[in-house]
């Protein structure tokens, strides 16, 4: 049976037909899509868990029953699992592990750019990547198998371009049927007091041996024959682009990356005259073969950060001297300059107007003509689509750097000296996911900061998905809701404040309390996200004869108040009218209008 299927799309269903019994995620670009799409498939269970170790050890404790388990995230969140990750690849499995990650060259949605290839020679787990979704779907089973046979987690590595371009895929008609869960009991293997875990790591040196030699003549690593004279190794979507800019070349398509076919890759090297490496990000594979002694070109030449393309790789290999210059007959097209549209919050975010009143309250914003004045507050920002606040006009956040983060590098400044009051900006999943930990640090440290948790009611950023906070599951059933007053009280916190997103008033007045009390406050600023907001209003209008374009409500960053000539008009298709009114709010003139609700 064919399907037109995404790369996550057909990572999903390849699991599903090899047999899995459970599966974990924390939703992340370009990851996302795997758990939606596993969790409208019955007989498994699929959950959003609160981080990406906590994912990691849900499918550990999963596999150790005798079942198929998968885990899946992005680059990043591999971080976060690092500790759960290390510890299966110690212990080993008992029925197969699978766990996805998805990196993302070119850093579309990500904080950094990094290689999870790296977390193999780390690990001493073997590395499977897919080049299409055909791939995606095949290696999947061939995980599982893989892992199963050889008493280890596997890493299936995707990239942005193989997780969500689209293409035919060849599946089967049958689903292998889910093993049962049992345990037996293992404390010598399952146990990693340090005695037993002295006996267990020669056994994973001894395995990394064994899939290397695996590796040799396995179905993931082909040998497609052509002109002698170049040769290139390549693996996942890098492989297509070579195979478009060199068709006539010999190619060594490596699906396992780690560990490598050395045999395979020096009969290889010897059958050709130039070697070339192609690899979408760090030289993983070129710097491989340089320790086996095999003269190659790579890296020099060809981009170590960003995505790949057939441009780019023609560039490079022009650059290297191995293709000719070609002159450009091609007539140049004029594309139109389109006009730049900046990253800003949604029209009705509720996230606006905490960030406004930060702004103004933090001397961030001025109106035209009037000077900006050094910052009041420092803001420590955190990992969400509420970091959009960082950019003009609000340019309310100094800082951000990984999930969770803020709160405690909040702490930090404060404990350093700083004098100028610390303000912590986190939202609800990201409390949840990893910011849970650094309240408790604050309470137990005694810390004087301020901690704003933006709570949306969803995992806005990544296609909302539900979170602990909001009760729902994966599969979209109301399920038990964390408590988010009840957890913080829980930690120790004598001063919680609750406010409505789209009160200006209750904002500042609150806010300034807090900072002024010296003591550590905790605010939730509550309001739902538009775009899953279901009560809708008429649109807001401008009364252009009492508008003096004081452009006050600019400074909101609102995407549907626009320019029009010397006049301001409200996009009706974007504004979304009493459901926000922080423009009515901030307008001197009273010449915004508000309507009744549709």
């Amino acid at each position: 049976m064919k399907k037109l299927l995404s790369g996550n799309e057909a990572l999903a269903l390849g699991a599903y037909h090899a047999g899995l019994k459970l599966a974990a995620a924390y939703p992340g670009t370009p990851s996302t899509e795997i758990m939606e799409n596993l969790a409208k498939l019955p007989d498994i269970h699929t959950q959003w868990s609160s981080n990406e170790a906590v994912a990691v050890e849900v499918a550990t404790g999963a596999c150790y029953t005798g079942v198929r388990a998968l885990a899946a995230m992005k680059h990043v969140g591999l971080n976060v699992a690092a500790d759960a990750f290390m510890a299966v690849a110690t212990t080993g499995v008992k029925g197969g592990l699978v766990i996805v990650v998805a990196d993302d060259p070119g850093i579309h949605s990500s904080q950094n750019e990094q290689d999870t290839r790296h977390y193999a020679r780390l690990s001493k787990m073997p590395v499977l990547e897919p080049s299409n979704s055909q791939e995606a779907y095949d290696f999947m089973a061939l995980a599982f198998e893989l892992s199963e046979s050889f008493d280890t987690p596997v890493i299936l590595r995707s990239t942005t371009r193989v997780s969500h371009s689209s293409s035919l895929v060849e599946t089967s008609a049958e689903k292998q049927p889910a093993a049962q869960a049992a345990f037996k009991h293992d404390t010598a293997k399952l146990v990693m007091v340090p005695t037993a875990a002295r006996v267990r790591w020669p056994k994973v040196l001894k395995r990394e041996d064994l899939i290397g030699e695996y590796a040799e003549n396995c179905f993931f690593n082909k040998y497609i024959p052509g002109n002698a004279k170049l040769g290139i190794i390549s693996s996942g979507i890098a492989f297509q682009y070579a195979k478009e800019v060199f068709p006539e070349a010999s190619f060594l398509k490596l699906g396992m990356t780690y560990p490598l076919p050395k045999n395979l890759i020096k009969e290889f090297s010897q059958s050709v005259e130039t070697i070339l490496v192609v690899e979408e990000l760090d030289s993983v594979l070129e710097d491989s073969l340089c320790r086996m002694g095999i003269s190659v070109i790579g890296k020099k030449y060809i981009p170590r950060s960003g995505e790949l393309n057939p441009d780019i790789l023609r560039e490079s290999a022009i650059k290297a001297g191995i293709l000719p210059e070609i002159k450009d007959t091609l007539p140049k097209i004029n594309t139109p300059d389109f006009p730049k549209r900046p990253p800003l919050l949604c029209a009705g975010c509720p996230h606006t107007g905490i960030f406004f009143t930060l702004s103004t309250l933090g001397q961030r914003s001025a109106l035209p003509g009037k000077p900006k004045r050094e910052p009041k507050l420092v803001l420590s920002g955190d990992i969400g689509c509420y970091t959009l606040g960082a950019y003009p006009p609000l340019s309310a956040m100094d800082t951000c750097g990984c999930m969770g983060g803020s709160i405690s590098q909040a702490v930090g400044m404060e404990k350093a000296g700083l004098t100028e009051p610390v303000i912590a900006i986190i939202g609800d999943s990201t409390f949840m996911h990893s910011g849970i930990n650094g309240l408790i640090n604050a309470v137990y440290n005694q810390s004087k900061i301020t901690i704003l948790i933006l709570d949306n009611r969803t995992t806005a950023m990544t296609g909302h998905q539900g979170n602990p906070g909001c009760g729902i599951a994966a599969s979209g059933q109301t399920v038990t809701e964390v408590n988010l007053e009840e957890l913080i009280k829980g930690t120790g916190v004598k001063n919680l404040q609750v406010l409505p997103a789209f009160d200006l008033k209750a904002l500042r007045a609150g806010l300034k309390n807090a900072i002024s009390s010296g003591e550590l406050n905790v605010i939730i600023v509550r309001g739902e996200c538009n775009v899953i907001c279901r009560k809708r209003s008429l649109p807001n209008t401008i009364d252009t004869s009492l508008c003096n374009r004081c452009d006050a409500c600019l400074l909101l960053g609102c995407p549907a108040i626009q320019r029009d000539g010397d006049k301001l008009l409200i996009d009706p298709s974007l504004c979304t009218g009493n459901n926000c009114n922080l423009c009515s709010q901030v307008c001197p003139q009273k010449a915004i209008k508000t309507n009744e609700a549709a």
